[in-house]
């Protein structure tokens, strides 16, 4: 996952729940139609043999297209799966930690709300990236949200790539494009119609 492309990648982020007999096709079709640098395993459960059995489908469908697959916070799960790193969800606090256990090859990342301070902290111990918001208004949440503002001057100070996640649409990802190196994007496209061609119209508006 590098952000070495003056555009703006694409972060995918899973749904929360995925159906094992349809999603490994679905997410195929979209990494074929749909440059993606990084795809996160983001599910609401806490089912361990669920999450490994998912886990294992989309490494396949992953790997073989040279994606990077990470993990929303299970360390553990993300060494004995075979995959590429892990998303933490606890800012700076974990960091350390998991870059120890996980070792230097590995994708850390960071979500930080939308906190230079943790942000930073989390850059200093070694997360490959940090991840900021929601972007846009949502009800979920604490009402925390990450604005232009952040990113620009993140984009201006920091070297570290940064992810604008959460709540995005075409408006907010044309003015976000020129101060971020990534966009996740998730909940925005599964339950279109065409999950291929919600991405596809989200990534135009990156150019």
């Amino acid at each position: 996952m590098t952000d070495d492309a003056e555009q703006p990648q694409i972060y995918l982020i899973t749904p929360s729940e995925v159906e094992l007999s349809s999603y490994p096709e679905t997410l195929a079709r979209l990494l074929d139609s749909v440059e993606v640098a990084c795809v996160r395993l983001a599910l609401g459960t806490r089912d361990e043999d669920r999450i490994a059995r998912t886990a294992d489908a989309l490494r396949d469908v992953t790997h073989a297209r040279d994606v990077a697959l990470v993990i929303d916070s299970h360390m553990l799960l993300a060494d004995r799966l075979g995959l590429d790193g892990v998303h933490l969800t606890d800012a700076a606090r974990s960091v350390r930690k998991a870059r120890k256990d996980l070792g230097e090859d590995a994708i850390i990342g960071a979500f930080c709300h939308n906190s230079r301070h943790d942000g930073m902290t989390a850059g200093e111990l070694g997360a490959d990236y940090i991840s900021f918001g929601p972007c846009g208004v949502t009800p979920l949440g604490d009402g925390r949200q990450a604005e232009h503002e952040l990113f620009e001057w993140w984009s201006t100070m920091i070297e570290v790539p940064v992810v604008a996640e959460g709540a995005l649409d075409a408006t907010l990802i044309r003015d976000l494009a020129p101060v971020t190196d990534f966009f996740g994007i998730g909940e925005e496209i599964w339950d279109a119609e065409s999950p291929v061609a919600a991405l596809q119209d989200l990534q135009r508006a990156m150019l």
